[in-house]
């Protein structure tokens, strides 16, 4: 059975409907802080790698390339915890953390405004005003989050394998659509499947490794891997450099060869 991933807007239903999916399909059902908890082991700030999952990189950060390392520890972590299967993932842009990944059911939840600002007042205790306010500028981070750093419109269909309206639908009524399309053969979760995902997973312990190693925490690099081979794309300064990308990368556990012919320095090209 597959990965389920849940986009939605602030208050648009997505937990509820996760969870009613965890419930119907056994799957487990994961969250935002459930992420950011695994991702913080590395020694980083909740609070920060909170941030970095709802708000757009400031100048400072990008200049700092403090949003690339929480990104790297938030997406390892994300793909540790659903390599296997058999879970419902609702938080911030799923569907493009683990892209790549096979056979992801990338489902998408809108509500009408009502329905969310009604959640947002029970919840938060505002008042309508603030409640809207709220609302709009948690949509605008998350839209200029994912355009910066994905290049997509956040909100765009193309992106997803089904958009639910709960205008006209209920949340069982909305689980029950994603839980027959879960079981379709086109999203079976075979063993390719597994070795896909078990390849994806390595290629994040290396990005992350290469984040944390002292002599790469400066760099911002791609990483792919097939049955322990790794590629490693990116641009360093110098040969050194080079060198040290080799053993950062050759050191983490499934690594059988390193392959840095798309890694670029001065000297190589």
């Amino acid at each position: 059975m597959p990965v389920i991933t849940i986009s939605r807007g602030l208050f648009s239903g997505g937990e509820m409907l996760a969870e009613c999916l965890s419930q119907e399909l056994g799957y487990r059902c994961v969250d935002r802080e459930v992420i950011v908890e695994r991702a913080a082991a590395h020694g980083v700030s909740q609070e920060e790698l909170r941030d970095a999952l709802q708000k757009p990189p400031t100048l400072l950060e990008r200049i700092q390339h403090k949003k690339y390392l929480y990104l790297v520890l938030i997406q390892a972590a994300l793909i540790e915890e659903v390599r296997t299967g058999q879970a419902v993932y609702h938080g911030n842009a799923g569907h493009l953390l683990l892209k790549g990944g096979p056979h992801i059911l990338r489902v998408r939840i809108i509500a009408p405004m009502e329905f969310r600002l009604n959640m947002a007042q029970d919840r938060l205790k505002l008042d309508r005003f603030e409640a809207l306010d709220y609302i709009n500028r948690m949509d605008q981070d998350r839209r200029k989050w994912t355009q910066y750093l994905y290049g997509t419109d956040w909100g765009d269909a193309g992106n997803f394998d089904v958009v639910l309206n709960l205008e006209s639908m209920k949340i069982a009524e909305a689980a029950s659509v994603v839980s027959t399309l879960a079981r379709q053969p086109c999203f079976e979760f075979t063993p390719a499947c597994q070795a896909a995902m078990d390849d994806l997973a390595l290629a994040s312990r290396v990005r992350t490794q290469l984040a944390l190693y002292e002599s790469t925490a400066h760099m911002e690099v791609e990483v792919a891997a097939s049955n322990g081979a790794v590629r490693i794309a990116g641009a360093v300064s110098n040969a050194w450099e080079v060198e040290e990308v080799r053993l950062a990368a050759a050191a983490v556990p499934g690594v059988e060869t390193v392959n840095l012919d798309e890694l670029s320095s001065p000297a190589r090209l």
